[in-house]
């Protein structure tokens, strides 16, 4: 058997790749949209892919299974209760199925919970061993579990979902032995679980004796369990998901982005585009293009760019020389397909057009506390996610999530002082910028963040007065 584990960290994701080195088949699981890397090491060991397996319809990115299916001709599959639910062509695969790839092969074991048509995949070496991993999708992550609430916007009950996972859990994954591997589809800052671990590969024995989730507990305390303490999930989830069933455009890795002009760029910004720019948060609060949102490549530029822009919008790149190719495939990842192109010379511009220019105003723990002291109507926001609040907020700061800021600026005064922190300041600088592209007009961002503000004293902040 060849077995390998593909893990994107950009965004927590893990897909796979299995193949019989006696038939020279294989298939690949969760697939990333950009698929050269499984198309050249296929070749390299020289094998077909034959089909794509989709553990369920993925949320947090957009699958490359079509882009397989377009290069190899390859078979789709999800399992059996996705069919009729996407306008391509699918092979459904049944509970316990069984699919040879010669030696090697998988089982396939329906798993609803995290969405219905969830499955896991049980990968033998041989057909009459026992069983070397299981493929869990994001229905066992490792310390976690997926989470039941995703579909509730569109009137899937995050309640019959839980109990459903419940017995999934239970009835398919924890009947496996305890030294099968586990593989999940998902590890640490995915949104799609509450406190997913860092490690790619655990056993179900270890799960067993460490998640919590699967702690001897009656259905009722699961469900109860499992639904509390949930993040908001980013903007762009139900967007992924529809788009992943949909016979949609597939991705040219090779394609260049077009190089804009600064007329062409501010003609865009004003139908209706957004400005991303994708350098650091340093290089941006030191001068940036006014209006421009900062989500910077060395973060998850993707996930935090679906987060603040709404699917659709048209964006424009401003980047470090050479990176725009790189931010077009990871916006690519989620279906953020409209890059109209990236700013020619950023630099140049910046010296020559000052008056496009603007710097972002960031604050030191002191100034913070010193203003925060002296003005009135002080708006502060605190973007982290509930398991970082739950650890201590700044006195008088209102909790808005990142993914949820665009909805909720209605709650805020645009002509506010406004102050936004989060753990760091990676996360601040994108909703501050976010909040000044739309009208606020005094919006700062807390250097380092609530873990400055603590450390300042080595507890709770300085004092102003």
């Amino acid at each position: 058997m060849i077995f390998k584990q593909y893990y994107l960290g950009c965004l927590s994701h893990a897909s796979y790749l299995i193949g019989d080195v006696t038939s020279g088949r294989a298939v690949v699981v969760d697939p990333q949209r950009d698929v050269s890397g499984y198309l050249a090491d296929a070749a390299a060991a020289g094998l077909t892919i034959e089909r794509v397996i989709e553990t369920h319809f993925h949320a947090d990115f957009l699958s490359g299974h079509l882009e397989l299916a377009r290069a190899t001709g390859a078979t789709i599959s999800f399992g059996a209760a996705a069919a009729g639910r996407t306008e391509f062509a699918i092979d459904p695969l049944a509970h316990e199925q069984r699919l040879s790839l010669g030696e090697v092969v998988l089982e396939i074991r329906a798993t609803p919970g995290h969405t219905p048509e969830s499955i896991c995949v049980v990968i033998f070496e041989h057909p009459e061993a026992a069983p070397f991993g299981v493929l869990s999708g994001d229905t066992l992550f490792i310390g976690d579990i997926g989470r039941p609430d995703l579909l509730s916007s569109v009137g899937v009950s995050a309640d019959g979902l839980a109990r459903q996972l419940y017995r999934s859990l239970h009835e398919q994954l924890l009947t496996l032995p305890d030294a099968t591997r586990l593989y999940p589809a998902h590890g640490a800052g995915s949104a799609c679980g509450k406190n997913l671990s860092t490690e790619t590969m655990s056993t179900i024995g270890e799960q067993r004796r460490t998640n919590y989730a699967l702690a001897p507990m009656s259905e009722d305390q699961f469900v109860e369990t499992v639904t509390q303490g949930q993040a908001t999930a980013p903007l762009y989830f139900l967007f992924a998901a529809n788009k992943n069933r949909e016979a949609r455009s597939l991705l040219t890795e090779t394609d260049e982005v077009a190089g804009l002009d600064l007329e062409t760029l501010l003609t865009a910004q004003r139908e209706g585009a957004a400005i991303i720019d994708t350098r650091d948060e340093l290089n941006f609060a030191a001068g940036h293009l006014r209006g421009s949102i900062n989500v910077g490549l060395g973060g998850r530029f993707a996930e935090y760019t679906g987060e603040v822009v709404r699917p659709g919008t048209p964006l424009v790149l401003v980047s470090e020389p050479g990176r725009d190719a790189e931010a077009r495939i990871r916006l690519a990842r989620i279906g953020f397909d409209t890059v109209l192109g990236g700013l020619r010379n950023p630099v140049q511009v910046f010296i020559e057009r000052p008056d496009v220019v603007e710097r972002a105003s960031r604050l030191t723990v002191q100034q913070f506390a010193e203003r925060n002291h002296a003005v009135e109507r002080m708006q502060v926001v605190d973007v982290r996610g509930p398991g970082e609040v739950e650890e201590g907020m700044i006195d008088g700061a209102r909790h808005i999530q990142l993914p949820a800021l665009l909805e909720r600026l209605g709650e805020l005064d645009p002509a506010a002082p406004t102050v936004v922190y989060c753990a760091s300041g990676y996360r601040s600088s994108i909703a501050a910028s976010t909040l000044r592209a739309h009208g606020f007009q005094d919006v700062s961002d807390l250097l380092g963040g609530y873990n400055a503000w603590t450390s300042s004293t080595g507890s709770g902040g300085v004092d102003a007065g």
